[in-house]
């Protein structure tokens, strides 16, 4: 306890009895009797051979349960095994290389690493570093080319996490860094250690080819990213059909069942090959394992097919739309539930273009809003 806060009465013996009161605050300084600890006890890092002079290899954890002024800024040293000045000890606890190492001369160094506290009278604590040369990489990184669709509304594109690129190396030890060219990076950003992809906002439609590598600090390998954005327009809304799918997830449909899908789904609902099929949005079921999928059709004069007719062409053909996954309903209104006719129901759909929702898998990521349906009884 740092503190106390008393509140002190005098009262006299007088009739009525008079009193005063005073508040007296009582500080507890602090001495220096706790060590630094590390955290953990002790390390154990790897380096590869013919790494540069100052490649770092940890970064030493120390807290002190002192207050403050008796805790860091620590001091570290090292007392042991440094004997040939192979590796030096910032003031901020990273270890660095100071000499090239070579894996034929020796493949494990041993420290003793001291941290001494500020307090008076300073504290100590010591700790051992572990530190294994290991060969140079010798595998390149490999890479699964990622295919990211964008569905936003018009000009309202939020920005966000739009997908991950998943890349592995056979090297135990290798750690891999991604990069973007420069000249894109005003449109997206990439997460250098975990490959994770950010588009900023505003993009426009179309289609974008990003120059991403990856590299293991010895190769470094280019991964095809590609990016299509398609803006929706207000009247695709007027027009959509809802198709319900049993037991998938959105990751499962996105992954291994929409390219597929896709491609069925044309086949059964265009009327000539110039019309344009738009997936608007996917979006799980509340309270259950159904995903409900949003679609138009634009044709090629740039009108939109009516509702009634895109649900005629599916039911004729929902058998061979169930060879690719199981359809639980095709909806065009969703008035379960409501004491209504079905011609006295009159549905609403909005889309929220800022809450996006990500599906991402290793090969396809699909972005889309949100979207909600309002429904009420017109009898």
């Amino acid at each position: 306890i740092s503190g106390y806060s008393l509140v002190i009465q005098a009262r006299d013996s007088g009739t009525p009895p008079l009193s005063s009161s005073v508040t007296v605050n009582v500080d507890i300084s602090d001495v220096n009797d706790n060590s630094p600890v590390f955290t953990p006890a002790n390390y154990t890092a790897v380096i590869q051979e013919n790494k540069p002079v100052g490649t770092s290899i940890l970064q030493l954890v120390v807290t002190d349960k002192d207050s403050f002024h008796n805790g860091p800024p620590f001091t570290f040293t090292i007392l042991t095994g440094n004997e040939e000045e192979e590796f030096t000890l910032d003031p901020h606890g990273v270890l660095r290389s100071a000499v090239i190492f070579k894996h034929m001369v020796s493949t494990e160094y041993v420290l003793c690493v001291q941290a001494k506290d500020s307090g008076k009278p300073q504290q100590v604590s010591h700790t051992y570093v572990q530190v294994k040369v290991i060969e140079e990489s010798i595998h390149k990184p490999t890479a699964i080319p990622l295919e990211i669709f964008i569905v936003t509304m018009e000009d309202d594109f939020p920005g966000g996490v739009i997908g991950k690129i998943h890349a592995t190396d056979q090297d135990v030890y290798d750690v891999l860094t991604y990069t973007l060219k420069s000249e894109q990076k005003s449109l997206f950003k990439v997460n250098s250690h975990d490959g994770k992809i950010i588009a900023l906002g505003g993009l426009d439609n179309g289609k974008y080819v990003l120059n991403v590598s990856v590299s293991d600090g010895r190769f470094q390998v280019p991964i095809d990213v590609v990016v299509h954005v398609e803006q929706l327009l207000q009247e695709m809304l007027q027009n959509t059909v809802t198709i319900r799918f049993e037991n998938v997830s959105p990751e499962d449909f996105v992954g291994l069942h929409m390219h597929g899908f896709r491609r069925t789904l044309r086949n059964a609902v265009l009327s000539q090959k110039q019309d344009s099929l738009h997936i608007i949005s996917i979006q799980p079921v509340a309270g259950s394992n159904q995903l409900d999928m949003l679609f138009a059709v634009q044709m090629h004069s740039g009108g939109f097919y009516k509702p009634a007719y895109l649900i005629q062409k599916l039911t004729n053909a929902r058998r061979h739309l169930e060879n690719v996954i199981r359809i639980s309903a095709i909806l065009e209104k969703n008035c379960s539930g409501l004491d209504c006719q079905e011609q006295h129901c009159e549905e609403s759909l909005s889309i929220d273009s800022h809450s996006l929702m990500t599906y991402s898998t290793a090969r396809i990521s699909f972005v889309c809003p949100r979207f909600f349906r309002n429904v009420r009884c017109m009898c």
